[in-house]
């Protein structure tokens, strides 16, 4: 592009939701320019610092950990070790010297975009959720663009920085539903008849998992096929529930790494509201059933919801009521070819396919103008 290797630090992590995204915008960023270099800085301990290195790509981790909303001794931890982040930001800033640096949120993601401002290096932010929290909107005052996945943002942000590109999602899925008998293969399950998906994300959901529990044999009993993700947590009261009851259309995963091959194979989906699962399901066009977990800043899992809601692209139930209703919610939708269709038609109408390339473009553009001295 310059005669020179292009070099771009991405920042964040901490769940699945912000590393999946950040791995495909720098995948998106190879194919365009593959001499790229490419770091991401995430926090230490947290699940970044294994997917990332399987990704291919190197990765930094700072000591840096959530705050904790109630009053508790881990919160004078908190500032501590944001003070020794942002120090060992600006030292990572001096020795690797990115042209741009790009914030996808978590823990990472604030000190080393605070760093980057600081300097001047060009800060590009993606915002994944439909409802900005504390730190992007602080950020957004310094940042030279910021990358959005849903209408409406100006309320957050200036309008004249904001692109909306959608969130990244992993590859695979955009008419994933002709590939369901590979799908079935390769994940070793039947894929014959209605197939349920469910999943509460990277880490598993406990309300969740309790509703399968409870109403197992309301699934059983209606000849439904389940492909359930429970996360560490959950997985062992999972496996010992389908042993003792002999379950054999059910099966559990404690974490499924080739998604794309659930989502082939899922005629709906029961799944938390992060933004980045949203994304997926509008890209794979699959009709959901939405818990939003209620342990996240702010209640944005409930506003990503309700804009599909809105739309009637998904259905919602609050979490408190999750183990009672969400399984007959669920039954009842898989027994509704029309509604089913109908909610697969609107989900599929706010794909963004494209994304990652996307926000790859826009990262190459600020590098574009920082050369041409518009910085």
């Amino acid at each position: 592009m310059t005669g020179r290797r292009l070099k771009i630090l991405l920042s964040g992590g901490g769940t699945g939701g912000h590393v999946f995204p950040a791995i495909a915008i720098a995948d998106a960023l190879k194919e365009i320019d593959g001499s790229a270099d490419i770091l991401f800085v995430g926090a230490r301990h947290k699940m970044e610092m294994e997917r990332v290195p399987a990704a291919g790509y190197s990765i930094v981790g700072l000591p840096v950990t959530g705050f904790q909303r109630r009053v508790t001794v881990k919160n004078i931890l908190f500032f501590f070790n944001l003070l020794a982040s942002m120090v060992r930001s600006h030292k990572i800033l001096n020795r690797f010297r990115p042209d741009v640096v790009v914030g996808v949120g978590g823990y990472a993601s604030g000190p080393v975009a605070r760093a980057a401002a600081s300097k001047g290096i060009p800060l590009l932010i993606q915002e994944q959720n439909s409802f900005a929290g504390v730190t992007n909107r602080m950020l957004g005052k310094h940042a030279n663009s910021i990358c959005v996945a849903w209408e409406g943002m100006e309320r957050y942000f200036q309008a004249d920085k904001i692109v909306l590109t959608g969130n990244p999602v992993r590859r695979g899925l955009q008419g994933s539903s002709a590939r369901r008998i590979e799908a079935a293969a390769r994940l070793g399950v039947c894929g014959k008849g209605k197939v349920l998906l469910v999943t509460g994300g990277s880490l598993g959901a406990g309300s969740i998992n309790r509703s399968i529990i409870e109403n197992f044999g309301l699934i059983r009993d209606n000849d439904i096929e389940l492909i359930w993700q429970t996360g560490k947590t959950g997985y062992a009261d999972a496996v010992n529930l389908v042993e003792k009851n002999g379950l054999g259309k059910f099966f559990v995963f404690e974490f499924i790494r080739e998604m794309d091959l659930a989502y082939a194979l899922a005629d709906a989906v029961i799944a938390r509201a992060g933004a980045v699962t949203l994304s997926e399901l509008c890209v794979a066009g699959k009709p959901a059933v939405l818990v939003p977990s209620p342990n996240v800043a702010e209640d944005h899992q409930t506003k990503n919801a309700m804009t599909l809601a809105e739309k009637d692209a998904a259905i919602v139930i609050p979490d408190r009521d999750a183990v009672k209703q969400l399984v007959p919610e669920a039954v009842g939708l898989l027994n509704d070819n029309k509604r089913l269709k109908r909610l697969s038609i609107n989900i599929s109408a706010l794909a963004r396919p494209d994304a990652a390339r996307n926000i790859a473009e826009e990262v190459l553009k600020l590098v574009k103008e920082q050369d041409a001295g518009y910085r």
